[in-house]
């Protein structure tokens, strides 16, 4: 089974720029789709309902334009859930998860912590809700995997230039720590688990100072996995041949 994440920053962006008939070709099982920045009707037929897929939408209950997560599904999952049960988090769009049976799957995209304090303490909340609300269906008994832009790297390894980065939202401590928090309470990082050291692996660069062009990038795009799924785990990468974003789609292969 092949999953894809992907931060598109403008969904509809990508059938203008011609990107998305390009995408559907790698042909995954499940695609999940962040900053999608538009409400179902406000799509295409071939962005709303490609073919060969059950498609979900959750958009920002605030503000058109902004934010916004879509699910794309080979099998319709046997539940299909938005949000956290919390309205200050879930107005923003941010989560659409579906029950497959052997997995619970979310798709989120996780709040920047950047214009001030008021929205760093609002990710920090954020985080702390969805660690929760993820280990609530592990005590169900449910595996999880969740997917998606994290907002933080995780560790120095995981963006170019981390000393010039110690005091920027995106690697400051309480953010990484969020991440160890993760990791010890069973999931795992699904691309590390398959490529511990790589350097120079990104998922993200600023399109201001093009920043791809010399790969002074980002890993803040992820796919977790609870930790009973690691016989499952077949491969994990991330697919920078893949334009149209200033992110680019990661990718999870399960047996």
């Amino acid at each position: 089974m092949k999953l894809i994440s992907w931060n598109v920053n403008g969904l509809r962006s990508l059938e203008k720029n011609g990107t998305w008939e390009a995408f559907l070709t790698l042909d995954a099982d499940i695609f999940g789709l962040q900053e999608t920045k538009a409400e179902a009707d406000q799509l295409s037929v071939g962005l709303r309902s490609p073919a060969g897929y059950h498609s979900y939408f959750s958009s920002s209950k605030l503000k058109k334009g902004y934010s916004g997560v879509a699910l794309y599904t080979k099998v319709g999952p046997k539940e299909v859930f938005y949000g956290m049960g919390i309205p200050k988090f879930d107005d923003e769009g941010r989560i659409v998860g579906a029950d497959f049976g052997d997995f619970v799957l979310i798709n989120i995209y996780f709040p920047n912590g950047g214009q001030g304090p008021e929205r760093l303490a609002y990710k920090y909340e954020f985080y702390d809700a969805f660690l929760a609300f993820i280990d609530g269906f592990r005590a169900k008994g449910k595996s999880v995997i969740f997917c998606g832009d994290v907002n933080t790297a995780h560790e120095e390894i995981d963006l170019a230039r981390p000393k010039e980065n110690e005091d920027n939202t995106g690697f400051l401590p309480d953010e990484r720590a969020w991440l160890d928090e993760v990791v010890r309470h069973g999931y795992i990082d699904t691309f590390r688990h398959f490529s511990p050291t790589k350097k120079d692996a990104y998922s993200y660069w600023d399109q201001k100072t093009h920043a791809r062009d010399r790969n002074v990038g980002w890993r803040i795009d992820y796919f977790f996995a609870s930790q009973n799924l690691l016989p499952r785990l077949k491969k994990a990468d991330i697919l920078p041949q893949i334009m149209g974003s200033d992110h680019c789609p990661i990718l999870l292969e399960l047996n």
